[in-house]
């Protein structure tokens, strides 16, 4: 501690203790999901020579895969402002006309979790998005009236992990719909590479390939397990990371060969052992787990149909083939 000029007692400031920021800012440093980001950039590039808005924006895709970083990174290479909530965020529709009434021209305002939204405020969205226009209501009862209230053009991006949940109405208002897929391992390694380099860690190679393939094809999830093995090496006192202590590690955390976690295992071990292989639906797989059925859908399910452990059919889920034999190996 330091004393400073009015005798009070100051914190030390330590480096360590600011936030490395670990999300690219420019849309040529974020790595992966190609054809996205090529014709992102298309459309920003001509947005720009136009000196016009973009069209409103649509992000979607399982979690974890950069649909926030995006964004951001959107606003950056246009350089202008963003404002960033997400749809539980409006109780009321003067949430979103007072949000709208604050943007300047060009801004961008981005709603993570865009499907979440009222009906109500959805529906105000409308004449904002196409006239930027909002309609705003004073009073109460016989006599209420209607104020209509001009907006800036501004640019919306919405971020969601289900699209099927947007109305057919909301989602045609999105211009450019854009779909993330999950990452390959040599994406993701470079991602670790990179981020271990800004955290001043080093990692060998195919020690950073091993975490990649088990990052369940998320950025969000490679970063997550880097920093945790990170911990493993700090406590053992090494300075390097290498395949062994990579290893180690994720069989501390339990984290399978194919990526799989405990709650995945509980999920396929459910259908294998309580419903002989499926099918079951996901009501009932919901009850006997005790999970939300919306983890089951948006967390657990996606990456695990991706990789052809679970199929999803009419009659419900069942496990293919592939995840029979995986989840009948013994645990190592």
């Amino acid at each position: 501690m330091v004393e400073n000029k009015d005798n009070k007692l100051a914190p030390n400031e330590i480096q360590e203790d600011k936030k490395i920021n670990l999300r690219p800012k420019k849309i040529n440093e974020f790595i992966g999901q190609d054809t996205t980001k090529s014709n992102l950039n298309t459309f920003i590039q001509s947005s720009l020579k136009r000196k016009k808005n973009l069209d409103h924006i649509i992000l979607y895709g399982p979690p974890g895969l950069g649909k926030t970083t995006l964004a951001n990174i959107i606003a950056y290479e246009k350089n202008v402002n963003i404002h960033s909530t997400s749809g539980p965020a409006f109780t009321k529709k003067g949430d979103l006309v007072t949000l709208l009434s604050n943007l300047s021209d060009g801004d961008i305002l981005f709603i993570d979790e865009i499907h979440r939204l009222s009906p109500i405020i959805e529906e105000s969205l409308y004449p904002a998005m196409e006239d930027f226009k909002c309609d705003y209501i004073i009073g109460s009862g016989p006599s209420a009236r209607v104020m209509q209230i001009s907006i800036e053009k501004f640019t919306l991006i919405g971020a969601t992990t289900r699209l099927g949940l947007l109305s057919r109405p909301l989602r045609d208002r999105f211009g450019i719909p854009i779909q993330l897929e999950f990452y390959s391992p040599d994406n993701l390694k470079q991602i670790i590479m990179l981020n271990a380099k800004k955290l001043n860690i080093n990692i060998v190679e195919l020690a950073a390939y091993e975490v990649a393939k088990r990052s369940r094809g998320t950025p969000r999830i490679a970063i997550r397990l880097l920093k945790r093995i990170i911990d493993f090496s700090i406590v053992q006192n090494l300075k390097i990371i290498d395949t062994e202590i990579v290893l180690e590690s994720l069989r501390q955390m339990r984290i399978d060969s194919e990526g799989l976690d405990e709650m995945d295992r509980r999920y396929m071990r459910c259908i294998s052992e309580d419903y002989s292989g499926g099918p079951v639906g996901v009501e009932t797989l919901s009850a006997a787990l005790l999970e939300q059925k919306d983890i089951i859908e948006d967390v657990i399910e996606p990456y695990l149909m991706q990789r052809g452990l679970v199929q999803r059919t009419s009659r419900g889920r069942i496990l293919s083939k592939k995840g029979l034999s995986h989840i009948n190996k013994e645990y190592k």
